[in-house]
């Protein structure tokens, strides 16, 4: 990848809106087979402590990246803005079309927050799908934001207090959608639990669950109760539910370590966090054991915020019965 910089102290709004359209100028007339990307912008605010770290969780994307994002780091102390603008692409061989990625980094002071929609706006390009992420408190700033936002990317793992993080995804979902990675990091086990079901013939079972248990690291409380609300409302529990049982394991991955699912006869299935995938283990009435591998079962957290923006522009219904249904569990 190659990249064309521009920075600057002491900036304003509109001096580096006005450089990002220098910078496509200019490598525009070197090169017209370099077009911009033009579909997602993504706001990101963090403590300017966190900005490297953040930064390179934004870098190992994978092929998701946003096409403007603008990474706002807040620093005690400060009262002037800073900025770095970079534009980065492939060269492209001949006359194919390579699209172009931007990326902002302003430095902020805590007596911008107040008034950071007139510092966001003017360096959004108009027109694109909005993503705000708030990976470290700061939370008050969607507020100020929202009016300019069209999706929020949160993780309901950030909170300490498991009720306050599906609480706070709780009040986004009426206003913008709402992208949780504690969700994401679900899907690998939603998807092959509904595939080990999807049989008409283990369909039945289903309405025979004694007892679920979910193992999940001693941070991710969020992802298993997620998981039970996901269970919840596609089996449309109302009142009487198997018996559920969340309990910690030390791993070092966030989100689950394993799911078993038991039902009539003493049968059972059992998925787990192996090298690899996930091993799967059934118990079938007669007490006969099956042991497999399910390859690639895993993104990642890399391939979690990967997923996370690429999720703002598509729509999951099944996100907003899980929430409700996991804030009552934990209710």
């Amino acid at each position: 990848m190659s990249e064309d910089v521009w920075a600057d102290s002491d900036t304003t709004p509109d001096a580096i809106e006005a450089a990002l359209r220098g910078l496509l100028r200019e490598r525009h007339a070197a090169d017209v087979a370099i077009a911009p990307a033009r579909v997602l912008n993504l706001i990101v605010i963090v403590d300017r402590s966190w900005k490297g770290e953040i930064a390179n969780r934004l870098e190992r994307v994978g092929r998701y990246h946003a096409s403007r994002t603008i990474l706002c780091a807040v620093e005690e102390g400060r009262d002037t803005l800073d900025a770095v603008a970079v534009m980065s692409y492939a060269e492209s061989p001949g006359s194919e079309l390579t699209v172009a990625h931007e990326r902002v980094e302003i430095d902020i002071g805590p007596e911008h927050l107040a008034r950071l929609d007139t510092i966001v706006d003017p360096v959004l390009v108009s027109d694109l799908q909005t993503m705000l992420w708030v990976p470290h408190g700061h939370h008050g700033v969607a507020d100020i934001l929202m009016p300019m936002l069209d999706v929020i990317l949160l993780d309901s793992e950030d909170e300490e207090e498991l009720g306050a993080g599906l609480e706070r995804a709780a009040g986004c979902v009426p206003t913008v959608y709402v992208v949780d990675l504690a969700w994401l990091r679900t899907t690998p086990w939603r998807e092959r639990l509904a595939a080990s079901f999807d049989p008409p013939d283990r369909r039945v079972a289903l309405e025979e669950l004694e007892a679920i248990t979910i193992r999940h690291k001693p941070s991710s409380r969020a992802s298993a109760a997620l998981l039970v609300g996901w269970l919840a409302s596609r089996l449309r529990w109302n009142g009487e539910r198997p018996k559920i049982e969340l309990t910690a394991v030390e791993q070092d991955a966030p989100g689950l370590a394993g799911v078993t699912v038991s039902w009539c006869d003493g049968c059972s299935l059992s998925l787990d966090r192996d090298r690899g995938g996930l091993r799967a283990r059934e118990l079938g009435p007669g007490g006969e054991e099956r042991v497999w591998k399910v390859l690639g079962a895993s993104r990642g957290e890399g391939g979690i915020l990967g997923e996370g923006v690429r999720q703002a522009l598509l729509r999951d219904p099944t996100y907003g019965p899980a929430l409700d249904a996991a804030r009552e569990f934990c209710a």
